[in-house]
């Protein structure tokens, strides 16, 4: 099945690109969202008509998530959760502890983060201890953010 692209699709391409996909997962998937169009004589006219304004909002979003991308950079995150003495948590911290603990943080700067947006590539921290967590706000924009969980009534919370 081939399609025209009306947005970027990670590891499929970019806005405009004529793509073959296999049928299901353009039927199921690209058409049913908006994402693709059927790639026939009629709908390649009407693209090429849109083109400037399909590529005017991708580059939107693409300057949204790099404004975005600069306030997230300077955040340290700080997680106080209940540890054992060896710095064993008791339960874990996922990707919606840390999207609740980055929008707590930067709720004053206008700037929130869902929990698609983390990635955790090692899943979740068990531990007490200081970790590099990859924000992924757009397919061209990824953000390193420091995060540091301390056992709760610890000596390093109070700083």
């Amino acid at each position: 099945m081939k399609v025209i692209l009306k947005q970027e699709v990670i590891n499929l391409g970019k806005v405009g690109d004529q793509v073959v996909v296999k049928p299901g997962y353009g039927r199921n998937y690209l058409l049913p969202q908006g994402v693709a169009a059927l790639a026939t004589a009629e709908n390649l006219a009407i693209f090429e008509t849109k083109r400037a304004e399909l590529e005017k909002k991708a580059a939107e979003v693409l300057a949204a998530a790099q404004a975005r991308a600069k306030i997230l950079e300077k955040l340290d995150i700080l997680i106080s959760t209940q540890a054992g003495d060896a710095g064993k948590l008791f339960g874990s911290i996922g990707a919606r502890d840390l999207a609740d603990a980055i929008n707590e943080q930067a709720k004053a700067k206008d700037v929130s983060v869902n929990k698609q947006e983390i990635v955790l590539s090692e899943g979740p921290f068990r531990q007490t201890g200081e970790y590099v967590v990859d924000l992924k706000l757009h397919s061209e924009v990824t953000v390193p953010l420091t995060l540091k969980i301390v056992a709760a009534g610890s000596v390093d919370e109070q700083e």
